[in-house]
């Protein structure tokens, strides 16, 4: 009896911190969005003094209007995922689909792994339209969307391949060792996941990304002396320099340096390169190395190796208790074998928590950015930096004018006002 009041006590208790968390989380994020459409509309009319003489009026109010329809989208898109994070949850949905391929599977690693796979299509069509809206309504009304139909269609059933062959396999082994493993089943699996992610940096650039696009060598001969002579300034070396054809799904820009050891691999957008002089291009080169010189990539892989384990091990802990299924609206199977359940509970709950904690995260981004500007102007130029990134604000439609508190809040990059004037001290 004492038993049966504990858990019951602790399955309200897990049912109240759930509500009350989502619902602090909903009107949180809904009253940012709310400061952020209301500052760029005020500011619409008019270009920022610092920016009068480098951007134009038209490109301004372009990123106004773009910026306050994507966000429009996005407090939709929060709404509506509120309702189905309810609808899996305390309103029973996702114990009934468990019920139901129990019932026609039976209980075992291949119920648990049709119940993780069942999850996720039914989520994807629950999430197509918005991702629909966004490409075919929301890109294709501000010019940046270049995706035939055919083409998406083809993306998709490109990507959804490649999800069965590599989803499956891995779900089987991360499912089978959650049972298999004794106690400390979430530590082994957690260095089998790591082990997955670190796989993943070297066999992406490869084989993975040019499935989707075409990567062909950097042909420019004076672009491509100019950009080994800064790699080699630098002290970094790659597997060679490929420009993508970006420009086939959107005309949105962007350069990276991607892959690990002798994956490691330059990339620019087609796009990027069309727009940019050649010290502009050298600048945003020079900055991404910046990263790579400060270490923000290892930070950020160790980073996600703590937190990851910080996970594995709180999932490790929740999976064992009956409240964290009851409290969340799911009855747990008789014989155990809830490995599928408690994971899916898990990622249902966890962005609750990356909503209070992502501004820790959001603010050590910012930092990460301003040391690799740094690092390019020391390479390069200021002048050369500043021109590159106004470019690829106004071809990206950035704002000019976010709310600072939502800035803070979300932005993994400073706002454009901050990064320019740091350039401008910098280069001083």
């Amino acid at each position: 009896m004492t038993e049966h009041f504990f858990n019951s006590s602790a399955s309200w208790t897990t049912t109240t911190v759930f509500i009350a968390a989502l619902f602090a989380s909903v009107l949180l994020k809904f009253w940012l969005a709310s400061r952020q459409i209301r500052c760029v509309v005020q500011h619409r009319e008019r270009v920022p003094a610092a920016f009068a003489d480098k951007m134009p009026l038209a490109a301004h109010q372009k990123a106004a209007d773009y910026t306050v329809a994507k966000s429009r989208l996005g407090l939709l898109e929060l709404a509506w995922g509120t309702v189905v994070t309810l609808a899996w949850t305390l309103l029973g949905a996702l114990s009934a689909l468990n019920s139901a391929l129990v019932g026609w599977i039976g209980t075992g690693v291949h119920q648990q792994v049709a119940l993780l796979m069942a999850f996720v299509l039914i989520n994807s069509v629950i999430d197509l339209p918005f991702s629909l809206y966004q490409t075919f309504v929301v890109e294709q009304r501000f010019g940046f969307n270049k995706t035939t139909p055919a083409l998406w269609l083809q993306d998709f059933a490109k990507s959804t391949v490649l999800s069965l062959a590599i989803g499956l396999p891995l779900a089987y082994l991360v499912l089978w060792m959650m049972g298999a493993t004794g106690a400390l089943w979430w530590l082994w699996t957690w260095c089998v996941w790591m082990g997955f992610n670190l796989l993943m940096l070297v066999v992406y650039p490869l084989w993975i990304a040019p499935i989707f696009n075409k990567f062909k060598p950097l042909e420019d001969p004076e672009l491509k002396d100019r950009v080994s002579a800064l790699m080699a300034r630098c002290g970094f070396s790659s597997n060679g320099f490929f420009v993508m054809d970006g420009s086939k799904r959107s005309a949105h820009a962007n350069a990276y340096f991607t892959g690990f050891g002798a994956s490691k691999r330059v990339v620019f957008y087609d796009t990027l390169l069309a727009q940019l002089s050649a010290p502009e291009v050298d600048a945003v080169l020079a900055h991404e190395l910046g990263h790579f010189k400060h270490r923000h990539i290892v930070k950020r892989i160790v980073a996600m190796f703590a937190l990851s384990l910080l996970g594995f091990a709180t999932l490790g802990w929740l999976g064992q208790q009956a409240w964290f299924f009851t409290g969340l609206g799911v009855s747990p199977n008789p014989d155990g074998t809830n490995s599928a359940l408690a994971l899916l509970l898990f990622t249902l709950v966890l962005p609750l928590a990356g909503t209070f904690f992502g501004p820790v995260f959001a603010q050590l981004s910012r930092r990460h950015e301003f040391e690799a500007d740094a690092y390019a102007v020391a390479q390069t130029s200021a002048p050369a930096l500043a021109g590159a990134l106004l470019k690829l604000m106004e071809d990206n439609a950035s704002t000019l004018t976010p709310d600072p508190l939502y800035a803070r809040f979300y932005y993994s990059h400073p706002p454009a006002s901050e990064r320019l004037g740091r350039l401008h001290c910098v280069g001083a």
